[in-house]
């Protein structure tokens, strides 16, 4: 029976792959946001010691990482937090590469137009909030902006030619002069008239565009709401939390202090929509609930299933995923769509009548981040039966990725035996 349902999925998943392989902008994202696997697992690391020190509480060595976590996540500063930089770059290089576009300034063009459609003059510096992972979407317009003004300017012969006499190098660096110069003077028209007719730097109008307005959030239609647009915005390498948190944030803020102040009161805890549920129990172990899938990935035949498996456990622990979201990649993997897009909708159903229902305990306190599974659930409403539903809910997310790993596993066994022959 199983083997039916996965030949099923192959009969209908298949043919959408082939069409996402064959887009030459889905595939440059695609591939721009695994190339930055490596700044992603930096960033990573230079959090686990925030993690840790969360974790303990107190003592020896709770003192030690606080007292140095300024220099522990020193690195985190110029990986994590400015990550839509290197993305820019990466699928900007990947776009030209797949037009016949050779030129080395092809990167430093999109970081160009990235830097000045994202970055807000304040005084004595720069408003750099829009460089990191909020800026994903940002950057995947710049980058496909600039390739796209390089490939018409080229193509309508626009540009500097030197003669062949002079070195390569110098010739490049002039042929991409004009593009340079417009891709330039068009950034900055849209980053003043973003400011002129919003008040808001462009990144942030475009949030404000995606972002749902939602006059309340402690309901079930608008809590699957959030995650739908927040697991569908991940599938296309938007960062889903970053762009729906503009909405929500308040909310899970205010229905946080609230429930706090009446458990301290003695009074009624009505709300459920909190950050400690969002983080703790419907997106544990990160965006999708991909701990079990990372574990099966760890016991993977397919050889880079398997290393990136490893190397995404210990942060996968800690509800850092990015190292699978873009390292497997779940990123515009047909395979995965239906259980990173619409398992957590499930989950959703499952907490959010759990907790209204009586059956498990409501937020009462406003925990951490950075816990393994359970723990912060746990410390959020001093309840075991929350920890208890944590593990139900990763059981079933792992359930329902197994047909579709098995899937994906499949064909990546094919691509590497395929390489070997």
């Amino acid at each position: 029976m199983n083997s039916k349902f996965q030949d099923t999925l192959m009969k209908y998943i298949m043919p959408i792959a082939n069409k996402v392989e064959q887009q030459k902008h889905l595939q440059a994202i695609k591939d721009g946001m695994i190339s930055i696997i490596p700044i992603i697992i930096v960033g990573s690391i230079s959090l686990l010691p925030l993690a840790i020190a969360n974790l303990l509480g107190s003592g020896p060595v709770y003192d030690f990482l606080n007292a140095h976590m300024s220099v522990l996540t020193y690195a985190g500063m110029f990986t994590t937090d400015m990550l839509s930089i290197y993305a820019a770059m990466f699928i900007a290089i990947a776009l030209a590469k797949s037009y016949g576009i050779c030129g080395n300034l092809t990167g430093a063009t999109a970081i160009m137009v990235h830097l000045i459609l994202s970055g807000l003059s304040i005084e004595g510096g720069m408003d750099i909030s829009y460089l990191g992972a909020s800026g994903l979407f940002n950057c995947i317009v710049s980058a496909i902006l600039s390739v796209e003004v390089t490939r018409i300017l080229q193509k309508k012969n626009i540009i500097i030619k030197l003669p062949d006499s002079v070195p390569s190098m110098v010739g490049e660096s002039f042929a991409a002069l004009i593009p340079l110069i417009v891709n330039a003077v068009i950034a900055i028209a849209i980053a003043n008239i973003s400011l002129a007719a919003s008040g808001k730097v462009f990144p942030a109008f475009i949030m404000s565009i995606l972002a749902p307005a939602i006059s309340t959030m402690d309901t079930l239609p608008a809590l699957l709401l959030v995650i739908f647009l927040t697991q569908f915005l991940w599938f296309f390498g938007l960062h889903g939390p970053s762009i729906t948190s503009a909405v929500w944030a308040s909310f899970a803020i205010a229905y946080e202090a609230e429930n706090m102040a009446n458990y301290a009161a003695g009074l009624p805890v009505e709300h459920v929509f909190t950050f400690g549920m969002y983080y703790g129990v419907l997106q544990i172990g990160g965006s999708g609930l991909t701990i079990g899938l990372v574990l099966m990935m760890m016991r993977s035949k397919a050889k880079s299933l398997k290393s990136i498996g490893t190397v995404g456990i210990v942060p996968s622990i800690f509800g850092i995923n990015e190292p699978i979201i873009f390292g497997a990649p779940i990123i515009l993997n047909p395979f995965l769509f239906i259980p990173f897009v619409f398992g957590p909708l499930v989950i959703t159903v499952i907490s959010y009548l759990s907790m209204t229902s009586g059956l498990v305990g409501k937020p009462i306190a406003g925990p951490p981040g950075f816990l393994p599974p359970g723990v912060g659930a746990f410390l959020m409403t001093l309840d075991w039966k929350c920890v208890v539903l944590v593990f139900v809910n990763l059981i079933i997310m792992t359930i329902f990725y197994y047909p579709f790993f098995k899937m994906m596993e499949a064909d990546e066994l094919k691509k590497e035996q395929g390489e070997a022959a």
